[in-house]
């Protein structure tokens, strides 16, 4: 006990003689990722050459193959087939889950009829629905849109519920208080607070959204980048079909970090209320 008054008297003496601690230096999370990343490829390559090429790639025989479809022009047909229904699909899934979890989480009657048709969509096995979905809407550009719809919808609306029903009970007491009609608490109160649910939601749906894409071109029609994962496969080309493959995983992240960055523009204030370093 004797021992930390002293540091403490030591430390109040130091403040008042002038000397400042220096500010802990913390390395910017950007540099601590460009680290990661490059010592997964470099562990990658060397583990990728000692593999045979048909059951595996490694990173310079990707990027090969990457110049190869991108000279070709094949990558950006691709991307771009697959990108079309993505974006339809997600942008649909956002404008109806995000509006469907706030009325769900703020009327106690919109809830109990309609929470039920909610969960079950989202435990439902909707892969199992992508041939009945075919011979509803048949094989082109609709059924690719609905199945990633249909996979991306669920999250958001279910992070927006629950986010709904996690805000205070008592910044609604004093919309109450302020005689504030309804709609003004659902749009002026519950959502901003319930803002990092609904992106939480948005960044679990992207992963769907993508799986749900690739999904739709292998049991529809074969195209975008879902046909050149197929065709390389059916080839042994293994490093072409790590192509496609990586241009999602780079599409994902971007997305997911893009959202991230929406959020920080549209409330600012939630970085500072979880006491968030962005360093």
């Amino acid at each position: 006990m004797s021992a930390i008054i002293d540091q403490a008297a030591i430390k109040s003496s130091a403040d008042e003689d002038g000397f400042v601690e220096p500010a802990e230096r913390k390395i910017p999370k950007f540099v601590l990722t460009l680290i990661s990343v490059f010592v997964a490829l470099v562990l990658w390559e060397i583990a990728g050459r000692r593999v045979n090429p048909i059951f595996a790639s490694y990173p310079s025989a990707i990027a090969v193959a990457f110049w190869e479809l991108a000279r070709t022009g094949a990558l950006w047909s691709a991307t771009y087939d697959s990108l079309r229904p993505f974006v339809l699909g997600y942008g649909i899934a956002i404008l109806i889950g995000a509006p469907l979890g706030l009325l769900l989480g703020r009327y106690a009657v919109f809830e109990a009829l309609f929470g039920i048709y909610v969960t079950a969509g989202f435990a439902m096995p909707l892969v199992a629905l992508v041939p009945l979905l075919t011979l509803w809407l048949g094989l082109g550009f609709a059924v690719k849109v609905t199945i990633i719809f249909l996979m991306s919808v669920f999250p958001i609306c279910i992070n927006t519920w629950l986010g709904v029903r996690a805000v205070p009970k008592s910044l609604i007491e004093v919309g109450r208080a302020l005689v504030a009609p309804n709609s003004v608490i659902l749009r002026r109160i519950v959502f901003p607070a319930t803002l990092p649910y609904i992106v939480a939601g948005m960044k679990l749906a992207i992963g769907r959204a993508v799986v749900a894409m690739i999904i739709a071109e292998f049991f529809t029609a074969i195209s975008g980048l879902g046909a050149i994962i197929i065709n390389s496969a059916n080839n042994f080309d293994t490093a072409t079909m790590f192509v496609p493959i990586v241009v999602l995983v780079v599409l994902a992240i971007g997305l997911t970090s893009f959202i991230g960055f929406v959020e920080r523009k549209l409330a600012p204030w939630q970085a500072e209320i979880a006491g968030r370093n962005e360093a």
